[in-house]
């Protein structure tokens, strides 16, 4: 797999050379009990994500997707801005991220995501314009930051199956 296709299919930038369709990727969650979930995603099913709900309605002993959210977000930007300086031949020490989740109701009442704060410290030795000039970039190379800020399709099929006999021998 070349770098560009990399970056795309695991929700990174991409770098322009691509349009992102041939990169189609799954996610796949079963319900483990009460509200915890085994996420396990395409290419890396050996290690799947626990992800649960905070308590009251579960027992917080996984992020839930407001959180994943968040840390795609911040990871994408991480990635993206990390890639600029790195081409750009800037020596980056370390990256930290941190994205606050900012929640509020909407007309109806309902519980939503209407913010999200994200501060990218990279340590950097030096300033230069290729710096000035990454973060003048690096955010609309971010997919998944981009597609969150213009609103994402979101297509649900819903098809009720009967409770599979998890008891049963193969």
């Amino acid at each position: 797999m070349s770098e560009d296709q990399h970056t795309v299919a695991s929700g990174g930038m991409g770098t322009g050379s691509d349009t992102g369709e041939s990169a189609a990727r799954s996610v796949h969650i079963e319900l483990i009990d009460a509200y915890r979930f085994s996420v396990a995603f395409s290419g890396h099913e050996d290690a799947p994500l626990l992800m649960d709900e905070p308590e009251p309605l579960g027992e917080g002993s996984g992020p839930n997707a407001s959180s994943v959210l968040a840390a795609a977000v911040g990871n994408c930007l991480s990635a993206s801005l990390l890639y600029c300086l790195r081409r750009a031949r800037v020596d980056v020490e370390n990256l930290e991220t941190e994205v606050k989740v900012r929640q509020g109701r909407n007309d109806h009442g309902r519980l939503r995501i209407v913010g999200l704060d994200v501060s990218l410290n990279p340590q950097i030795e030096g300033s230069s314009g290729r710096i000035d000039r990454c973060l003048g970039l690096f955010e609309d190379f971010c997919v998944v930051t981009e597609s969150v800020r213009n609103g994402i399709e979101v297509n649900v099929d819903v098809r009720i199956e009967a409770p599979k006999d998890r008891h049963a021998e193969p």
